[in-house]
């Protein structure tokens, strides 16, 4: 008696857009805190007025300025991800969403650049004969100065807007737990108002903002969800499912 013994080979089950989208947006999500070494990275510069006139190695400011650079873009991958999905919700605060995420990236770079340009002064004209010190210590102060407003309105106001715009569509279209945009929703007007307050002199300028952890804490675990279990079934999602299995059709001559 012969025993034939068949293999079934078990095939893997396509990932849908919409987990897709989920997914990508919540690694987006996630690169976005790259940039937490550049509290100590940018801690020379920003600590000492006269590091533009020392010596030694800048690397610490380029590695900082690369990493900023990564979450300018990673947050704009953030808004143009969700887009298609959070439209379904409202349309016109999906649209604030993205213009708020690109006008935050703009205020990072410009952050960057006034550091990296203090990199060029230093190697080239911080060790100089015959060089201002007084005047180049006065150029340094300067652009860290603009770093830091360029923080405060890019990296704290910003996010605060950012979290009332998606977390009132995530909230509204129950696309997450509800638990995860009412993070945003309470920090949002919450590190608004810390900006605001340090507008008008209320807080120091460039001092670390415990507001700005209810914001954060909310960007991480919207990312983690993302990544973990994607979008919960939806009006939305199911619209956008139907939307892409629905046949399509040709023109037909009979």
């Amino acid at each position: 008696m012969t025993t034939i013994t068949r293999i079934t080979a078990t095939k893997r089950v396509p990932m849908d857009s919409m987990r897709k989208t989920a997914l990508v947006a919540g690694v987006f999500y996630l690169i976005t805190f790259i940039s937490i070494p550049t509290l100590a990275l940018y801690g020379p510069v920003k600590n000492h007025r006269d590091w533009i006139l020392s010596s030694g190695s800048h690397t610490g400011v380029l590695v900082g300025g690369f990493l900023e650079v990564i979450v300018a873009l990673a947050g704009i991958g953030t808004a143009v991800t969700l887009y298609p999905v959070v439209k379904r919700q409202n349309e016109g605060v999906a649209l604030g969403f993205v213009a708020a995420r690109v006008l935050e990236a703009v205020m990072i770079f410009t952050g960057v650049v006034s550091l990296l340009s203090l990199v060029t002064l230093r190697q080239d004209l911080g060790g100089a004969a015959g060089a201002n010190a007084a005047a180049l210590v006065t150029t340094g102060a300067s652009h860290v100065a603009i770093y830091n407003w360029a923080f405060l309105l890019g990296q704290s106001l910003m996010p605060g807007i950012n979290a009332l715009l998606l977390g009132s569509l995530l909230y509204r279209s129950r696309l997450v737990p509800r638990v995860i945009p009412v993070l945003g929703l309470i920090g949002g007007p919450l590190l608004i108002c810390t900006v605001i307050a340090t507008l008008f002199g209320g807080f120091k300028l460039g001092s670390p903002e415990l507001a700005a952890l209810p914001v954060a804490a909310w960007e991480l675990s919207l990312g983690i969800w993302l990544v973990v279990k994607g979008f919960k079934p939806s009006p939305v999602t199911a619209g956008m499912t139907a939307a892409d299995s629905a046949p399509a059709f040709h023109g037909v001559t009979v």
